[in-house]
């Protein structure tokens, strides 16, 4: 926006008011400010630019579209001063101001002026650098959907992707960042409708040849023409036999995601991989095109109809059923018999020799289970008191300077909590000298409300914690009968520990029996 945001407000002011009473001419004033800007670029020691580009500047901020009423014109003047980048580079400056505020402006700008002359040496940078700022400008593209079209996008691909163009290599890299977006721009809103006009220029450029990164670009493109526009099939079956190499690409690309892709897609494949194999067999009978390519294309063919034919039998559905039909089986005849030792099921079983193996194998792991537990009972009570005679000193050197830190951390808190009640007031009194009255009454809806939080929460929380840490403390010095050692705290430990286990072995106990019982039918 420079040199327009220099100007003061009043200046502003006088020349939108002056341009609102020229309404009828302001085309005029536009070409006469650019017509002349051009003429004093022509002289040794012409006039200062910055009131043109400032009234330009200004015109174009109200009515962008001044600035494309008449962009053909302004594109003969560029070729016309080829040979002057100053004066191809004001012509330039002067027509993108109109994309600063509008981006279907800006984009109509770009592709009708700056577009043509991408491959110019002198004029490549500028022309790039616009596109870059115009596109970060205005990060919602879809006022711009509907400019670019087929026979814009593809120029820009090729500048983007195609080794040894027009444009420097740092340039091209700069237009291969804004390529997705401007992808996004070229498919619009409704890709699904508009895609299969755009697969034939990707198939004729996905040649063998093609650098890497630009084959890649394509075969991804031509995958999702195929998975978002179904009309891009009926497409690809007519420019088949004229692209059999580009084709060969396409299906070994469509062979190796085969997995990524959708059934719907899938399904549309297979027919059109159908016909293609029709089509390779009349090709090789009449050797007419490549030979490589059409074996290479019937290759691929082949693999992609052996690789929808052999999805292979869903043993893992079939497992599941039938697993389900086993339960629901079992059930049933448990409860048709009353109970589990009346039913068929455990007679097959008992006649097989699975259920005595089973409460075999159960007995086995419930007295290993025992044996366990034991060795784990003597080992434990063992081994704990080795530790605690190990560890006893550093637990105990960790217990008082536990204590202390937490002595120290309560006074600093107090002491914090004591200095902001007491500034408070002095922080009200500095506010009411040096803020306006908005403000102050601001600063004392949130002194009330820190204060209110103070006195009815934080306080309040608090001594509670504070009556509960009280309470905890009370209780463990009557049960370690108003003397807190190691001894006393190490015993409950052991106390609750024990506890705990013998609830964990009642309830494994418990279960058990549980089991058997419905085993047993009892």
């Amino acid at each position: 926006d420079y040199p327009y945001c220099l100007v003061s407000k009043e200046l502003r002011g006088i020349i939108r008011s002056l341009l609102a009473r020229a309404s009828s001419v302001l085309e005029l004033f536009f070409d006469h400010c650019i017509y002349t800007m051009l003429q004093e670029l022509d002289k040794t020691s012409g006039e200062s630019l910055h009131g043109y580009r400032i009234c330009i500047q200004a015109l174009l901020l109200d009515r962008p579209r001044i600035a494309t009423t008449n962009l053909g014109k302004y594109l003969e003047v560029l070729r016309s001063h080829q040979n002057r980048p100053a004066k191809c580079l004001t012509v330039l400056w002067a027509l993108g101001q109109a994309g600063f505020t509008d981006l279907h402006e800006g984009l109509k700008v770009w592709l009708g002026v700056m577009l043509p002359v991408l491959g110019i040496k002198s004029l490549s940078p500028y022309a790039v650098s616009y596109l870059d700022r115009l596109l970060m400008m205005h990060p919602n593209l879809t006022k711009g959907f509907g400019m670019i079209g087929p026979k814009d996008f593809f120029p820009l691909l090729d500048f983007a992707f195609m080794p040894n163009n027009s444009l420097s290599p740092s340039l091209q890299e700069q237009l291969r960042r804004l390529y997705p977006r401007l992808k996004v721009l070229a498919f619009g809103a409704r890709p699904e409708a508009a895609l299969h006009t755009y697969f034939p220029s990707f198939l004729s450029r996905a040649t063998p040849a093609c650098p890497p990164t630009m084959k890649k670009e394509l075969l991804t493109s031509m995958s999702q023409c195929l998975s978002l526009d179904p009309l891009s099939f009926s497409v690809w079956r007519q420019l088949y036999t004229k692209h059999l190499a580009q084709s060969s690409l396409l299906l070994n690309y469509l062979l190796e995601s085969w997995e990524s892709s959708s059934k719907k897609v899938q399904q549309s494949l297979q027919e059109t991989v159908r016909s293609f194999k029709v089509t390779n067999e009349e090709l090789a009978a009449r050797g007419a095109g490549g030979d490589q390519d059409v074996a290479a294309c019937d290759t691929a063919c082949k693999e992609l109809l052996c690789k929808m034919k052999g999805r292979g039998f869903p043993w893992s559905r079939l497992l599941l059923i039938l697993l389900i039909l086993a339960a629901g089986f079992f059930l049933h005849d448990v409860q048709t018999h009353g109970s589990f030792q009346a039913s068929t099921s455990a007679r097959l079983l008992r006649s097989s020799g699975v259920l005595p193996a089973a409460q075999l194998a159960w007995q086995k792991v419930s007295l290993g289970c025992l044996q366990g537990y034991r060795w784990l009972e003597h080992s434990l009570a063992h081994h704990g008191s080795m530790a605690v005679s190990v560890l006893w000193p550093q637990l105990e050197l960790l217990w008082e300077t536990s204590g202390e830190l937490a002595r120290d951390v309560s006074q600093q808190f107090c002491s914090l909590l004591s200095w902001l009640h007491g500034s408070l007031p002095w922080l009200s009194d500095w506010l009411q000298n040096r803020l306006p009255e908005v403000l102050l009454l601001l600063a004392e809806c949130v002194r009330e409300l820190l204060l209110f939080l103070l006195h009815n929460c934080l306080l309040p929380l608090l001594q509670g914690l504070a009556a509960v840490l009280q309470w905890g403390w009370q209780r463990c010095l009557d049960s370690c009968n108003g003397d807190v050692t190691w001894e006393c705290v190490r015993d409950h430990l052991m106390s609750f520990t024990y506890s705990s286990w013998i609830y964990l072995q009642n309830a494994t106990l418990a279960l058990k029996n549980w089991a058997l019982a419905m085993i047993s039918g009892h």
